[in-house]
């Protein structure tokens, strides 16, 4: 899980985490969602767009995306629920790992303890948070595991859009970020790229990219050890396309600054244009079929959930 994400987490759960507190946004299955929880979900939810509250001018567009982070929020709280009732049990050893993850990528005991008490958090509530969101995850993967995709139907696709499939130049990349809200001053842009020079000081040192990318990234790429996969010209934001282009395999860049933060890139691998193979056209299209499958899966368990659970929402009213 992404460090930030978890950060801003506990003071969503702790230590209030499981009884209510002030008024509520929605109420699922009788548990309530707060809408302290809820505002500070949102200043989350709207940072992973690259966008601050204060930005949000148009009176609609702001409801349509606080119902949009209640969504979230509901769909979080159905997720739990499930592992719930399927029994489903994080080892110690598990949550363990996982607290001791968080501990290193904060710096220290020390940094970590007073994060916690900032948060509101002692060691028994933040194991049992950090239990619940790893049960929780859990449940999602069961919830939306796929099939390989059919073979007739990959040599169809393929057969079809061969002639697109041509490959540009590209590169194969991971990265780190450490997001900068808009509009934030000099000393809080300059601390965030303080932040994640201190990172490349850790991975030049020995520490692994992917590891400290699931630990202290702030991308949804987090979780996959910052893992962007293979991409051409033109799909990333333009000062980090243009470093990571710029870059020979191996190499871990400065810190980069874009519109959403400061970026730390590692280069996997860097491909010239070249005409693709059959081979390599139908393992193209396997993973892009196999990813569509994933999003369909994703949408109709989540669809399931809300259709086959008791859900209140207060706040919409």
């Amino acid at each position: 899980m992404k460090l930030n994400t978890w950060l801003i987490l506990m003071s969503l759960w702790a230590p209030v985490a499981f009884s209510s507190n002030g008024p509520a946004a929605a109420r699922v299955n009788g548990e309530e969602i707060s809408e302290f929880r809820l505002e500070r979900f949102f200043v989350e939810y709207l940072e992973d767009q690259g966008r601050a509250v204060g930005s949000i001018r148009n009176p609609t567009a702001y409801k349509q995306l606080r119902r949009k982070a209640l969504d979230a929020l509901i769909d979080k709280e159905l997720l739990w629920q499930e592992a719930v009732k399927r029994g489903v049990v994080i080892s110690d050893a598990v949550v363990k790992d996982q607290i001791d993850q968080t501990r290193e990528a904060m710096g220290g005991t020390e940094v970590f303890v007073r994060r916690l008490n900032d948060a509101g958090f002692d060691e028994a509530s933040f194991t049992e948070y950090t239990r619940r969101e790893l049960a929780a995850q859990q449940v999602y993967a069961e919830l939306t595991k796929v099939d390989a995709p059919d073979e007739q139907q990959v040599r169809a696709f393929y057969e079809e859009h061969r002639a697109e499939m041509s490959r540009p130049e590209e590169v194969q990349a991971r990265h780190i970020l450490v997001k900068v809200p808009q509009g934030a001053d000099a000393a809080t842009i300059e601390a965030a790229r303080l932040r994640l020079s201190e990172m490349r000081v850790k991975i030049t040192q020995g520490a692994d990219f992917a590891s400290v990318a699931r630990s202290s990234s702030e991308d949804d790429s987090a979780s996959a050890g910052g893992e962007l996969g293979y991409f051409p010209r033109g799909r990333m934001l333009p000062e980090f396309e243009a470093t990571a282009f710029s870059m020979a395999a191996g190499e871990i860049s400065e810190p980069v600054r874009t519109a959403v933060g400061w970026h730390l890139i590692y280069l996997q691998n860097h491909q010239e244009a070249a005409d693709v193979t059959q081979e390599q056209g139908l393992e193209m299209v396997r993973a892009y079929l196999a990813r569509q499958q994933q999003t369909q899966a994703r949408l109709q368990a989540l669809a399931q959930l809300r259709s086959s659970n008791r859900i209140e929402r207060i706040d919409d009213d």
